[in-house]
């Protein structure tokens, strides 16, 4: 059993109020209660499963997220805990996923072989092709925070740990038929219509092998029959029990693929596995599993978790409690992720923001509530309202909800995570990266100008957040929205403006000097029609005419124009900030 500790534990968490009555605290009551019920004194099981077919995405990650946050909760209240993540690596390959790099068509003639049979992709440090998608989640969930059992499906299988439970599936497999049989004559439910959340939707399940296994109906002379035998020839799962005797156990199979047959003896095979909608329930009692969620696919009428709920009992077992996750939304990767088969996975996500505010968008969402998440401008605005939360939680003016949100977002019971020192603005840190493209002292030198009173020191201060939104403008920001300054002034543009014009830039060099921070540039590039128009600089909205907005557009496409020969760019006072005094004043026509 592989195990993945939480690698920080030297930062404690304040635990979280009584009076907290967030989802987390409300399922964490329920489950520790049924725990008690059920087994008390032991510890208390979640449960999430991940099929490594291809990359695990987004969508993928609430069924983790969902039960680690539950658990995390549980922990803090000192009791004891294991959240188990079955690595799905012995369901069968189904298709040759799109758009994964180092894969071919070739891949195709491993279908129906085990993922832990299917060499990984071309140029893979890893043995097979499971490994090589769960290497990449083990990463960024470690990133995140998250602690975990992991356990391999083709470690439990092959080694014989579900011997027992197979020959019981197997010997009571006319009673598990039954329970099938209610559902298999109803005709299936229309699929609900789901209003997509952006512009790529991500189902929570969607890449999952074992969602859409058979469920052993078709099984050929022996009738219904739970488990698959994979081929000792060709190793594939395209093969037919064509007799079975309960007494000695012997059982014979027949591959459709290859044409091999043998006679085995299920008491001493080990290769093959039950059918999916008995290997789940089956998993839950041999685990004693309290909490495990499940998508749309697993939760709809006769589904896998319905049907589960059932055949649990057989394996002398309870269904565990499972709410239904929702849908997560990408915005603004669709397009660019067409040819890697649009799946962002966590790992993209970690790339352009901190393992904080991603931990923060799946815990201040209900299991139910479909959520987005932004590799767009989106990821700006995302940013302002996590430092709005973050400061309205330090001065105490947050509501429990969010506190309760924020807590779980920032650490775990075994600690706080890795944090920026000087968490600066996201946006301006894009900015900065923009246009200093890649030029470390240049970004110092903008960025230690925002505060002159209290100077950046070192770039580090800003890490790892001015990381992230380098990643973002370098990832995620198409070439054409790129920020270029330009080389030299615009004389034609220069020699064609009014007098109003030339007035309005004579007005912001003249104030340059004595307003080179990020604040003393705000003022002053908003301040310069206020005056203009007669007003003080530092006049409210309230006190000004509508005609002053109008007139502060105007003067901003005048300065992005003679600064990077577009309509618009970066917010202005960190363009000036990024240009530099002696640039700006060039540019500008002095």
């Amino acid at each position: 059993m592989e195990r993945h500790p939480f690698r920080k534990k030297d930062v404690p968490i304040v635990a979280q109020s009584t009076e907290t009555t967030d989802w987390v605290s409300r399922f964490a009551d329920e489950v520790i209660e049924e725990s008690e019920r059920r087994a008390p004194g032991k510890p208390v099981v979640v449960a999430s499963g991940l099929s490594p077919s291809g990359p695990i995405h987004l969508g993928n990650l609430r069924e983790v997220m969902t039960p680690h946050l539950v658990a995390d909760e549980i922990r803090r209240r000192g009791h004891e805990v294991r959240h188990l993540i079955s690595w799905d690596d012995y369901d069968r390959y189904r298709k040759v996923p799109a758009g994964v790099a180092g894969v071919d068509e070739t891949w195709a003639e491993h279908i129906g072989k085990p993922l832990t049979s299917v060499p990984a992709p071309k140029g893979s440090p890893f043995p097979n092709w499971a490994e090589h998608f769960k290497a990449a989640m083990i990463e960024s969930l470690a990133q995140l925070g998250v602690e975990f059992d992991g356990i391999s499906q083709t470690a439990q299988y092959t080694s014989g740990v579900y011997r027992d439970q197979i020959l019981h599936a197997v010997a009571h497999r006319a009673e598990i038929d039954a329970i099938l049989d209610q559902y298999r004559t109803k005709k299936a439910p229309a699929k609900q219509s789901q209003k997509p959340v952006d512009e790529a939707e991500l189902e929570a399940a969607e890449g999952s092998g074992a969602a859409g296994e058979d469920d052993g109906s078709a099984s050929g002379s022996v009738g219904y029959f739970p488990y698959k035998p994979y081929c000792g020839n060709c190793e594939k799962d395209l093969t037919t029990v064509t007799s079975y005797d309960d007494d000695t156990t012997e059982l014979t199979y027949s591959c459709t693929s290859c044409g091999f047959s043998e006679t085995v003896r299920l008491n001493e095979f080990n290769r093959g596995k039950l059918v999916w909608k008995v290997d789940w329930p089956m998993r839950w009692a041999y685990e004693g599993v309290v909490f495990e969620p499940s998508g749309v696919d697993h939760s709809s009428p006769g589904s896998s978790f319905q049907v589960g709920g059932q055949i649990v009992g057989i394996f002398g077992g309870k269904q565990p409690i499972g709410p239904m996750y929702a849908f997560v939304g990408i915005s603004g990767m669709a397009k660019m992720s067409s040819s890697r088969g649009g799946v962002p996975t966590p790992a993209d996500a970690l790339k352009i923001m901190e393992p904080q505010i991603l931990r923060w968008l799946y815990a201040r969402r209900r299991p139910n509530q479909s959520f987005k998440i932004a590799f767009d401008q989106e990821i700006q605005r995302l940013y302002d309202e996590w430092d709005k939360l973050d400061a309205k939680v330090a001065d105490g003016s947050s509501l429990p909800g969010d506190v309760a949100a924020h807590a779980r977002a920032v650490g775990t019971a075994a600690g706080a995570l890795p944090t920026t020192p000087r968490p600066l603005p996201y946006r301006t840190l894009a900015s900065v990266a923009d246009i200093t493209a890649g030029h470390e002292d240049q970004a110092l030198r903008i960025l230690s100008e925002l505060d002159p009173e209290n100077p950046l020191a070192s770039l580090d201060e800003a890490r790892p957040r001015y990381d992230r939104a380098e990643s973002w403008i370098n990832t995620q920001v198409p070439a054409d929205q790129r920020t270029i300054v330009r080389d030299e002034p615009d004389a034609e543009l220069l020699k064609s403006l009014d007098e109003a014009s030339q007035q309005s830039l004579r007005l912001l060099l003249d104030g340059l000097e004595s307003h080179w921070s990020l604040d003393g540039l705000t003022h002053l590039v908003y301040g310069v029609p206020k005056v203009q128009a007669g007003f003080a600089a530092d006049a409210t909205p309230k006190e000004l005419p509508a005609e002053i907005k109008t007139a502060q557009r105007t003067f901003f496409a005048l300065l992005y124009h003679l600064l990077v020969g577009r309509d618009t760019g970066p917010r202005l006072p960190t363009l000036l900030l990024a240009v530099g005094q002696d640039r700006v004043r060039r540019l500008l026509g002095e």
